[in-house]
């Protein structure tokens, strides 16, 4: 097994650096760690310790693969702050009874996160 150092980078294309730094500030409250306009490459951290988000200006097509999924406490306030926002969500919060409520919304470039709210008593 590899000898993993606890960090982990969600890369995602963008588009425009710029813009896509100013949406995870100004939507998610995510804030600049990196950047690096010549190599067209920028993170942002994320609420977990040792993993972010890696915008990659040179990276091809957009909506890609990977949807990094972000745990929130309240999943309709967290939807409803974002959709006030003008972020667009991809249909309505899907709930998986006793365990899981899911919604999945869009970057400016078309690439696709998720809000998760846990429903497991613990």
């Amino acid at each position: 097994m590899p000898d993993y150092d606890g960090i982990i980078t969600l890369s995602t294309p963008v588009s425009d650096l710029d813009a896509s730094l100013a949406w995870f500030a100004d939507k998610l409250g995510l804030d600049e760690r990196f950047k690096a306009p010549e190599a067209g490459w920028a993170e942002v951290g994320t609420p977990t310790e040792g993993v972010s988000i890696g915008l990659n200006q040179h990276g091809e097509g957009s909506g890609g693969g990977t949807t990094p999924v972000l745990g929130v406490q309240d999943i309709d306030a967290a939807r409803a702050e974002l959709e006030a926002k003008g972020v667009q969500f991809e249909g309505e919060t899907e709930e998986i009874p006793g365990m899981v409520k899911l919604a999945t919304f869009l970057d400016p470039d078309g690439n696709r996160y998720m809000f998760a709210q846990s429903l497991a008593g613990g």
